[in-house]
């Protein structure tokens, strides 16, 4: 596999996925305006996304979007002054953070892979983003933009993502792509895509080694599943309204309540009881997950060895939920209380 000399390698165990969600519509590819960002990227809500330079001067303006992030410190956690107001999405990736503002794509984090030094075409007219382990996609006019880590060829962007995309998603070591026919097209280390998969789905999610779709409200799932994390349960197979893919775990939306299955080594598939009604928006990080209700209050579970799942002070009102690896995210109309 090509690989630059310094670069860090990794194995598909350690290795983690990058979860997103967005939230206010920005251009032909952005998210439609209704319920706040949803993980799992739709032909009306791509996931992730990106952001402009420049630094907000001052408090930030009242209703605009803030990135808020907590949790692991083992990169650059805290996101850079430019994304204290204005951001329309964010994601969160194992070893990178991407925000969408006004077009362009701020990124903060590591560099190994170069992925922090954002191409000249992600700069404007980028409608969404996804990040993976240390790879980054960008969707800009419906053509895939992506860079940083290729091990395994998941920035080798195929001939069906050049044109006609509608929504990003990207995976610990693979890459996503929906068209505006509602196919699914995956490259990097995983490439297969179900026949079911390549007409009329409307979200995709990538997991660590496993993939998932929404199709007329009902998921299909494939890819690893060592510990039924692709394998749907009845309740999933219709009605499900959002989707969201952990490291080897699942979360489906359904009726305000979140459905999971997969692995439950730090209970992130045990879902609170907080969190079967109510709920607007959902992510799912290595092993732990995060759900937005209609109250705008947060809840989270699964693992806490980082504080990912710590209670933290959030102020005004949450926009979307993003979360990744060891760390958890939050789009807010304030940062002061």
């Amino acid at each position: 596999m090509p690989r630059t000399p310094g670069h860090r390698r990794i194995s598909r165990r350690t290795a983690m996925v990058a979860a997103a969600a967005l939230v206010a519509p920005l251009g032909a590819d952005a998210v439609s305006a209704g319920a706040p960002g949803r993980a799992g990227a739709r032909r009306d809500e791509p996931a992730g996304s990106a952001a402009a330079p420049g630094a907000a001067a001052g408090d930030p303006t009242p209703g605009t979007g803030l990135v808020r992030l907590w949790g692991s410190q083992d990169f650059r956690t805290s996101p850079p002054p430019a994304t204290l107001g204005g951001v329309s999405a964010a994601a969160v990736g194992s070893l990178n953070g991407i925000a969408l503002k006004d077009g362009a794509a701020i990124v903060w984090g590591d560099n190994n892979f170069g992925q922090a030094e954002v191409p000249q075409a992600a700069t404007s007219g980028v409608g969404a983003v996804a990040t993976g382990w240390g790879h980054l996609l960008a969707l800009k006019n419906g053509q895939v933009l992506a860079w940083g880590n290729d091990w395994y060829g998941q920035t080798r962007v195929p001939d069906l993502a050049r044109s006609g995309v509608s929504a990003v998603a990207a995976s610990t070591l693979h890459s996503l792509a929906l068209t505006a026919g509602g196919r699914v097209v995956s490259w990097g280390n995983r490439d297969d895509v179900p026949a079911a998969a390549r007409a009329g789905v409307s979200t995709i999610a990538a997991g660590g080694d496993h993939s998932l779709a929404l199709k007329n409200g009902g998921v299909l799932a494939w890819g690893g599943n060592s510990v039924g994390q692709a394998t749907v349960p009845a309740a999933a197979a219709s009605g499900v309204t959002a989707i969201a893919a952990g490291y080897n775990h699942s979360l489906a939306l359904k009726n305000g309540g979140v459905l999971a299955w997969g692995s439950n080594v730090y209970k992130q598939s045990i879902v609170p009881a907080e969190a079967t009604s109510g709920v607007v928006a959902i992510a799912a990080g290595w092993y732990h997950n995060l759900a937005l209700k209609n109250d705008n209050t947060l809840v989270m579970w699964g693992s806490n060895m980082s504080g990912e799942t710590n209670k933290v002070k959030l102020c005004g009102t949450l926009l979307g939920v993003f979360a990744a690896e060891r760390r958890s995210g939050v789009l807010t109309t304030s940062l002061t209380c």
